[in-house]
């Protein structure tokens, strides 16, 4: 059985919250995926079987039912994906899922909750109920957007941290944080604790994750790689920082992660999730 994947990116003003809007059907390449930090963050709305999630340092592994919400997360975790899986989610930027929450993105942090928990059970039991019988996956996606436009909120500070953050992640985080803060008229303390209310970290740990992550994506693990080359391009002191860096964010060393992404490749060439999960089997 294969993977039906369906996405596209919303309308405005949510296309300034929101990466894409996704639908999952079918098989998942494994049953338990890891999924390193990313400047991002998720929202799911699940339509079939439970899936579990292993967070942080956490041992226990949580079942999630209804859904869930990830805000930016700053370790690895653990994605266990039902056999079929079929849910509809938004990938959301770092700070687009503020403007949604009922409380302040720190709480969530390396902490998911269940969408029901976020939107209450009354309203995600009749969006599912409305899901599970669209017609179609373009239908699943605009019921989703309107539900994201009809709780759409004013938010405080979006507009500064939104503007940080793109900066951020712009530069691949190789900007001094002093310097953002000076542009933006405000403290270093005030832009931390805005950072922390709407993405749930600070801006210097948004710009070490953006720094791994296109430092990640730079590689090309179907051809040789250069670590020593790889490690100063993007900014690190040296490969033993470097390689702290790579054990941090997916406990895994440099050479070991690149074992792992090529028997991805080798066992599900051209894989719509290929790319940033690893196999944790």
């Amino acid at each position: 059985m294969g993977v039906e994947y369906v996405s596209r990116v919303p309308r405005p003003p949510l296309d300034g919250l929101i990466d894409d809007l996704y639908y999952l059907d079918g098989a998942p390449p494994y049953a338990r995926l890891t999924l390193p930090p990313m400047p991002s963050a998720l929202l799911i709305v699940n339509l079939g079987t439970p899936f579990r999630i292993r967070s942080g340092t956490d041992i226990e592994t949580a079942e999630y039912a209804d859904g869930c919400v990830v805000t930016m997360p700053t370790r690895a975790f653990e994605f266990g994906y039902p056999l079929p899986s079929r849910s509809v989610g938004a990938h959301v930027k770092p700070w687009g899922l503020a403007p949604f929450l009922p409380m302040p993105a720190a709480e969530l942090c390396d902490r998911p909750v269940t969408i029901e928990q976020v939107w209450g059970r009354p309203a995600v039991a009749e969006l599912r109920d409305r899901m599970a019988t669209a017609d179609g996956p373009h239908e699943m996606l605009t019921l989703l957007e309107e539900e994201l436009m009809r709780r759409l909120c004013e938010t405080a500070g979006l507009g500064l941290v939104r503007h940080t953050s793109s900066v951020i992640a712009a530069t691949s985080g190789a900007v001094a944080i002093g310097d953002l803060s000076v542009a933006a008229g405000v403290s270093s303390t005030h832009l931390a604790q805005r950072f922390k209310e709407l993405i749930g970290v600070t801006p210097k740990r948004l710009a070490r994750t953006c720094r791994f992550a296109a430092t990640v994506f730079a590689i090309d693990p179907a051809g040789p790689i250069d670590w020593s080359d790889l490690a100063g391009g993007a900014g690190y002191f040296d490969q033993a920082h470097f390689g702290h860096e790579f054990r941090a964010f997916t406990g895994l060393t440099p050479t070991r992660y690149v074992e792992v992404r090529r028997r991805f490749l080798r066992e599900h060439p051209g894989h719509v999730m290929d790319g940033w999960p690893l196999p944790a089997d």
